[in-house]
């Protein structure tokens, strides 16, 4: 089979109810999908950019990590190693201030 898919949000593309992943640098791109000898080769401009055995399953995700390097997230949560410590808000006014520039008190 020789088709044409779109690559979504989640950095795949949709085939037969299962989800074969594409480098993320292809998000919004039409891509051609080829489904030949138990593979799922997927190519865009003419390269090969994903190539995964065909799931039998329905409703699976078939993820190579490879097309998620550089996606913020990818190799785990994004924390900061130590809490960040703010200074203390010297900028900050008094209520009665603001108060005054208005006219008055609530």
């Amino acid at each position: 089979r020789d088709l044409v898919r779109k690559v979504q949000a989640d950095c795949a593309i949709d085939l037969d109810t299962n989800s074969y992943s594409v480098p993320w640098r292809l998000i919004g791109e039409s891509v051609q999908v080829v489904v030949l000898a138990g593979r799922v080769i997927i190519r865009h401009a003419g390269q090969v950019v994903a190539d995964h055995a065909l799931c039998d399953g329905r409703r699976q995700r078939i993820v190579d990590r490879a097309h998620f390097v550089g996606v913020a997230g990818a190799e785990g949560l994004v924390r900061a190693a130590a809490p960040i410590e703010l200074p203390p808000p010297t900028l900050l006014r008094p209520l009665a201030e603001y108060e005054a520039v208005v006219g008055g008190g609530w």
